[in-house]
């Protein structure tokens, strides 16, 4: 099977699964038409692809492991939610419509972007499935963490103080690997833990992520730059606006494009102990360099 077949199989999956969640909460409210709005807004779902295409590469059931990988989505459109209000990053365009402040107002925003960290929680922890116990305290444990004081909210605080700030290389580095890597690893973690895999397939996930994690950073920086608001559904250049230092600022933009290069090949080097297995893993993180938006 392709890539672009894999990849479309595992988009409908995913997609079926979380409307299903949005369609058994009993509240219907403004509340949870934001957080429909939110969750269902053609978001590439780059984070649940992982876990699936993980559990999957280690011979795991990716039925079994989707209620943990749509959690994870979950927890990364409240992300955005936050991300965008203007305490935080105040962005109006997410994904090429208005953010979901805008569109029902700062306080149900909030509210959206609570109670979807919550559901990840009820949905990993078997609210709407049956799902193994020890591999729901597993994955519930790992979500918690990457989402976190130590994991993303750990990275949103170093980037919120580092706002008109210039940090050094290795902060920065610090900054993305809790903020936007650590929710990356996450769903690797829960592809394995998913499919019961070795310690050893740990160790490589967690590998893997921390490659991808930082390469899928500097990519978003350099189209910050190189981009336009209509490629990518959100607004360019508010770093240089809110004064915060990226790679591109640091490093300058060809160097940004070694590293991220240099950082595709060390993730394609993890895999190669998988084989065939990991084609579809290998073509990911290929386009996870080279995308556009």
């Amino acid at each position: 099977m392709q890539y672009e077949q894999i990849q479309r199989d595992y988009l409908a999956r995913i997609n079926t699964k979380l409307q299903s969640y949005l369609d058994a909460v009993q509240e219907k409210s403004i509340v949870s038409e934001a957080m429909a709005y939110s969750l269902m807004n053609a978001g590439k779902r780059v984070r649940p692809v992982l876990a699936l295409a993980f559990c999957e590469m280690l011979g795991g059931d990716v039925q079994a492991v989707l209620p943990f990988a749509c959690a994870v989505e979950m927890i990364h459109t409240y992300s955005l939610i936050h991300d965008d209000l203007p305490c935080m990053d105040d962005d109006d365009l997410r994904r090429g419509k208005p953010s979901c402040h805008k569109k029902f107002g700062e306080a149900y925003a909030l509210l959206a972007g609570d109670a979807l960290l919550n559901l990840a929680f009820e949905t990993a922890f078997g609210r709407f499935d049956t799902v193994e116990s020890d591999t729901a305290l597993t994955c519930g444990r790992i979500l918690s963490c990457s989402a976190g004081i130590d994991g993303m909210i750990g990275g949103q605080t170093i980037d919120l103080m580092s706002e008109n700030t210039a940090i050094s290389i290795e902060k920065l580095k610090k900054l993305h690997a809790l903020k936007t890597g650590a929710l990356i690893s996450a769903p690797c973690q829960i592809g394995v833990a998913a499919a019961h895999g070795s310690e050893e397939d740990m160790a490589r996930a967690k590998a893997f992520a921390a490659a991808i994690g930082l390469q899928f950073q500097i990519v978003d920086d350099i189209l910050d730059i190189t981009g336009s608001a209509a490629q990518l559904g959100k607004p360019i250049g508010s770093d240089s606006e809110n004064h915060k230092s990226t790679y591109v600022s640091l490093l300058g933009l060809e160097q940004a494009r070694q590293d991220a290069d240099a950082l595709r090949k060390t993730a394609l080097d993890v895999l190669e102990v998988y084989g065939e297995k990991a084609a579809f893993l290998k073509e990911m993180t290929v386009a996870l360099t080279n995308r556009d938006h």
